[in-house]
């Protein structure tokens, strides 16, 4: 079955890897359009960073809008120390020619959802969540004509990645993220207690390359540059792979594992701020609003991203 997606995306070697994947499955998804985040780095690099995956994936009929510029209701804070200057280092990607549409992301999102059948667009989220948090703000009446929303995000039992207690694209807005799991749409969460088992070993890395189709090996590139960061930090035989996580468990649901439970977003305290409670254990009677994938099938998944990008040019 094709789902019809809008994605959110803030590239980040690991989110251009996830959306070569979604290039890879046309038979799993109908793209149509992504929305520019602040995040890992600011919004004219993420821009420009979308349009160089489309173009090397063959693809720049799908369109790019710009969303908003920083976060709710704080000061942006980026990753560039993970990803690079540009935001996407490691392969020489030529400067796109592909335009930027000029209708903001936003206003996009909440026109094609308020057009097209309700319950037929999934929400596909790499990258923090400003831009469907606004638009839900803007447009509430859309909250029920969205099918689902999958995103990477949270994390619980592998707590944080950029403070002690919280995931990164939850802690860049997590005013944003608050609002979205308040929205009552269905919700999956991949979280870092996923992604963090999908592990970028040298012989998985190797294998992309071995493609050598121009997708393959700037996929291997890039996860090369950005591994080294995570590779320092945690003493692991390879990187985290996080962004190709929500295709992947889009495409090959039985590939993972989690439950229906609850998920709340800290957003007041100054220890924890963007910490995600995820009542794993049930032990309150809060809604349960977040299907929480928390473990993987991790050749399963690099098989499936290897034969994803296989297809690409």
């Amino acid at each position: 079955m094709t789902r019809k997606i809008i994605v959110t995306s803030d590239p980040g070697q690991d989110q251009a890897v996830a959306i070569l994947m979604i290039l890879g499955s046309p038979e799993a998804f109908d793209v149509l359009g992504m929305i520019a985040t602040a995040g890992n780095i600011g919004l004219d690099l993420t821009e420009k960073n979308l349009r160089k995956i489309l173009e090397l994936a063959g693809r720049p009929d799908i369109p790019v809008y710009l969303g908003a510029p920083r976060p709710m209701g704080r000061p942006l804070v980026t990753a560039a120390h993970v990803h690079g200057p540009s935001g996407l280092d490691g392969p020489s990607l030529p400067e796109p020619i592909m335009r930027t549409q000029t209708k903001p992301g936003v206003d996009y999102m909440v026109e094609t959802l308020r057009a097209t059948a309700s319950g037929t667009i999934s929400i596909v989220s790499l990258s923090p969540l400003t831009n469907l948090a606004l638009a839900l703000k803007a447009a509430p009446d859309i909250a029920g004509r969205i099918r689902e929303i999958v995103m990477m995000a949270g994390a619980y039992f592998e707590v944080g990645n950029i403070t002690p207690s919280a995931e990164f694209n939850v802690y860049v807005d997590p005013e944003a993220a608050d609002i979205v799991l308040r929205s009552a749409i269905p919700i999956t969460m991949l979280p870092l207690d996923v992604t963090h088992r999908m592990l970028s070993t040298p012989a998985r890395l190797d294998r992309l390359q071995a493609l050598g189709n121009r997708c393959g090996v700037a996929a291997a590139e890039m996860l090369r540059f950005s591994e080294t960061f995570d590779l320092k930090k945690y003493g692991w035989p390879g990187a985290p792979l996080h962004g190709p996580c929500v295709p992947a468990y889009m495409i090959r649901p039985e590939l993972f594992q989690g439950r229906l439970i609850n998920v709340t977003v800290e957003t007041a305290s100054e220890l924890t701020l963007g910490m995600t409670v995820a009542d794993w254990w049930r032990i309150t009677e809060r809604p349960r609003n977040v299907f929480y994938v928390r473990d993987g099938d991790a050749d399963g998944y690099y098989d499936l991203l290897t034969e994803r990008l296989a297809r690409l040019p």
